[in-house]
């Protein structure tokens, strides 16, 4: 590297860093103090020629973080030690190949450059035919974004099991469509905030382009949709009313498993946004590799921008969802009592944290007491007495059948599919494991199966899973959701 280029750049880190420190009347910037040095220790100017400047930076996260948080800061420093008119390009790492010692890169202009302007989708109307999806004579359609006030990024507690997530997804509301996270595939177990934060999206994205149509639609609706205006032999206008969406966020697109017409109609309806610079925003409680019965090339578009999971809530974390929901009711707790509910109060989900944490509000309501560290005590001992979990063959099957994103009937039914089998299998193991049901009664439980099926079943997965990673790790899995 260029020793004079060095100097330049440590100068302008210099200047970024001095005036971080100085800004009074930004707020946002005194909030990027800690992550400054996290981030441009990463960073590396590789060249400078004709007043095009190349920084090597380790991912497209880095590129957008810098340019949604940095930018001004970045062009006053460029500005001061280099001159005015400096082009910012960035060199991206991308995955090395096996044998090669340096990186492949693909090197992206910055965002000073103009970006072409994106064609509007118009809704194409039959003629003669009634359309349910869109009405005829105008150019865009008034329709309910299915958006929650109360799902907003004010409302929304970051921490460290779901910051990048949180980060990521406030890069895209402020640009929806124009960052590398399309679609932005947000996965995690149940309750842990993903809907919130789709949903944070959409409000930040119509606050800030009320000309934007934003959908928030569960995937159940999405399947409910397509399955009417396929009886009525209206698919082409269902993909046309989708198709005016700016941003689309679907929940629970893993629901969408085993069924090939509406996985089509979705496949395209993905390809003609996306193409078209439209943000796409999807939920799963599975990363999109453990997706199973799903065509593989909706997979692989999944990928095509960022998947960001959102794990459950640690101590610090559970403590600052308890402190925000109780400020919120007006209700305040010593240090000793929100330290106690944080850590005895070890729900997988935010959600189910609230549901504890408004259990407890309403003990206090209806028997009125004072909020103490006896009564928190007392009301989660009597919580966990009531809720405790009734661990029997129909619990696993649900348990199994979440996990996998299939149905009960499938995983009862004869098909030997491994997208099937394979779940079907893990089931009568864990029943095995879990109850003291005979291998006849699971069989029975089961679908009618022969009890050699299930003896055979439970030798194989026990076998298979010594040596079988992603096995093993199905069962690590469906052992903790089991035990909740």
């Amino acid at each position: 590297m260029n020793e004079n280029l060095v100097l330049i750049w440590d100068r302008c880190i210099q200047f970024m860093r001095d005036n971080l420190n100085a800004a009074e009347d930004n707020t946002d910037l005194k909030k990027l103090e800690n992550s400054f040095d996290l981030l441009f220790d990463k960073v590396q100017p590789i060249s400078l020629v004709n007043n095009n400047l190349t920084l090597l930076v380790p991912s497209d996260f880095y590129k957008e973080y810098i340019e949604d948080n940095y930018l001004s800061l970045l062009s006053a420093a460029l500005k001061k030690n280099i001159g005015k008119g400096v082009k910012l390009w960035y060199s991206v790492m991308e995955n090395k190949p096996a044998g090669k010692e340096k990186p492949i890169t693909v090197n992206v202009k910055g965002i000073s450059t103009q970006a072409p302007k994106i064609q509007e989708a118009r809704p194409v109307i039959k003629e003669n035919n009634i359309n349910p999806f869109v009405v005829p004579g105008i150019k865009k359609i008034n329709i309910d974004s299915n958006l929650k006030a109360d799902q907003s990024f004010d409302n929304f507690v970051e921490g460290e099991s779901n910051k990048f997530a949180c980060t990521v997804a406030k890069s895209i509301a402020k640009r929806p469509g124009s960052t590398a996270f399309n679609p932005l595939f947000v996965y995690g177990g149940y309750g842990v905030g993903k809907t919130h934060l789709a949903q944070a999206i959409g409000l930040e994205v119509k606050a800030s382009f009320p000309e934007k149509v934003v959908l928030y639609q569960s995937s159940e609706k999405f399947i409910q949709d397509f399955v009417k205006a396929a009886k009525s032999q209206n698919k082409t206008d269902f993909q046309n009313y989708y198709q005016m969406i700016d941003v689309l966020i679907i929940d629970d697109i893993q629901f969408l498993s085993g069924k090939a017409a509406t996985q089509d109609s979705f496949f395209h309806i993905f390809d003609y946004l996306h193409q078209n610079g439209k943000q796409i925003i999807l939920t799963s409680d599975k990363a999109p590799a453990d997706i199973l019965d799903t065509q593989e090339r909706i997979i692989s578009r999944f990928k095509w921008g960022l998947s960001a999971e959102i794990k459950s809530p640690n101590f610090e974390t559970r403590r600052k969802i308890i402190v925000d929901k109780l400020s919120r009711d007006g209700i305040e707790l010593t240090d000793d009592m929100l330290d106690y509910l944080a850590s005895e109060v070890k729900t997988n989900g935010v959600r189910e944290l609230i549901g504890v944490v408004n259990a407890v509000i309403a003990y206090s309501t209806v028997y009125k007491s004072d909020f103490s560290l006896d009564l928190l005590k007392d009301t989660i001992n009597k919580l966990a007495t009531t809720q405790k979990k009734t661990i029997n063959i129909p619990y696993i099957q649900e348990i199994v059948c979440d996990y996998f994103g299939i149905q009960r009937e499938q995983l009862l039914s004869k098909t030997r599919k491994r997208e099937i089998a394979l779940p079907r299998q893990l089931a009568m193991y864990f029943a095995k494991e879990y109850t003291n049901a005979t291998f006849t009664k699971i069989g029975e439980e089961m679908g009618g199966k022969d009890h050699s099926t299930v003896m055979y079943a439970c030798d194989t997965i026990r076998d298979v899973s010594k040596i079988d990673k992603e096995l093993k790790k199905y069962i690590k899995d469906l052992k903790e959701k089991i035990a909740q």
